[in-house]
């Protein structure tokens, strides 16, 4: 039996620097040190400053996750090379690049995106999996994140096909937008799902893309909706207000998700659903999802940890340690930041001559 690698993975797709070591699908550790306050002043992620963390902040928390995970010997390094912001990603890259050379240790270039698909893959340090994916192709990947919104089809291990993603803003863009138009505050999406607990959806906002059948999202137009409303009847914005409206947009904002999931699990017919990407800390939105599949006899899976949610460099390991197995390792001297990839894309993050 071929023994399951221990690799350190670092990500830096946004504004969070993040380092872990997992050895197979079992998480030793998971550092992430946030830049949130940071950038609140600004209103959003400022590329600047997230470059110069980054930098400052990655020797300091790769020591931390190798220290927390008991200074193991290491197999191999992982790094986030896409989707994402281009000077937080290079930040990771380099300093990947740094260490694989200063260790003569092999690097695996990872999609972010695979790493919320494979994050309920994760296990805990005792590797006591709660569940069993055996036999459950075609899985049903349901990426809903600050920057995406996707649905993927997972073939098999490593096997994936873009099924529809959003056309312009993701859902969580959309909750931090209309979030500061509420003046909620930065970061205000998470702000925005917690007022929506207590409110009642009285006000309607339309549905996106009621007549278009495919699988992809859209969220400016509701975007829109909201902002023009707001415009219109100038309401106080007081805690009943806000709540209210809150619940409204959210109500809607489900409604469209859950119809692109339902035609999705009609056409494809998964045998199980994956749910990742830092929306998903969203209970209502889990319950929810948790219940559409549930008709169909669906198992969902999200990962077991609320820190697995959320950017974090363990998802990162764990889609490493598959790619390990498969001899998927790329040339550090080669190795470049790809802030547009995706799943339709993944295969330009491997060179052929990079197997070994």
């Amino acid at each position: 039996m071929q023994k399951e690698p221990t690799i350190l993975s670092i990500e830096t797709s946004l504004d969070d620097t993040c380092a872990a070591v997992t050895c197979g699908t079992r998480v030793l550790s998971n550092v992430v040190s946030s830049q949130t306050k940071y950038h609140a002043e600004w209103g959003g992620t400022v590329p600047d400053i997230a470059k110069r963390l980054h930098q400052e902040w990655l020797p300091k928390v790769v020591d931390l996750a190798l220290r927390k995970a008991g200074s193991p010997k290491l197999d191999c390094l992982a790094v986030t090379i896409g989707p994402g912001l281009a000077p937080s990603l290079e930040q990771g890259i380099t300093y990947a690049r740094h260490l694989a050379s200063k260790w003569d240790l092999p690097l695996i270039a990872v999609n972010h995106m695979e790493g919320h698909l494979l994050s309920s893959f994760a296990t805990n340090k005792n590797g006591k999996p709660v569940r069993s994916f055996s036999g459950c192709w075609p899985a049903l990947g349901f990426i809903i994140s600050g920057g995406h919104t996707e649905l993927v089809l997972m073939k098999e291990m490593g096997v994936y096909e873009l099924l529809g993603e959003t056309l312009d803003d993701a859902a969580g863009e959309a909750y931090d937008k209309v979030a500061r138009m509420l003046l909620l505050g930065y970061p205000g999406g998470p702000i925005l799902a917690e007022m929506a607990k207590s409110g009642t959806p009285r006000y309607h906002l339309p549905e996106p893309m009621t007549m278009r059948k495919d699988l992809n999202f859209s969220f400016s137009g509701l975007k829109t909706a909201a902002r023009q409303f707001l415009e219109r009847e100038k309401p106080e914005l007081n805690k009943e207000f806000i709540q209210d409206f809150a619940a409204s947009f959210q109500k809607t904002v489900f409604k469209h998700l859950m119809t692109r999931f339902r035609r999705a699990i009609d056409l494809y017919s998964p045998k199980m659903v994956l749910l990742g990407g830092g929306v998903v800390s969203n209970i209502d939105l889990r319950n929810l999802t948790r219940s559409v599949a549930k008709e169909y006899g669906i198992p969902t899976f999200i990962p077991y940890n609320k820190k697995l949610i959320t950017d974090n460099a363990a998802m990162i390991g764990v889609v490493a340690s598959y790619k390990f197995a498969r001899g998927e390792f790329s040339d550090p001297s080669s190795l470049d930041r790809l802030p547009n990839l995706n799943f339709d894309k993944s295969d330009t993050i491997l060179s052929p001559l990079a197997k070994i």
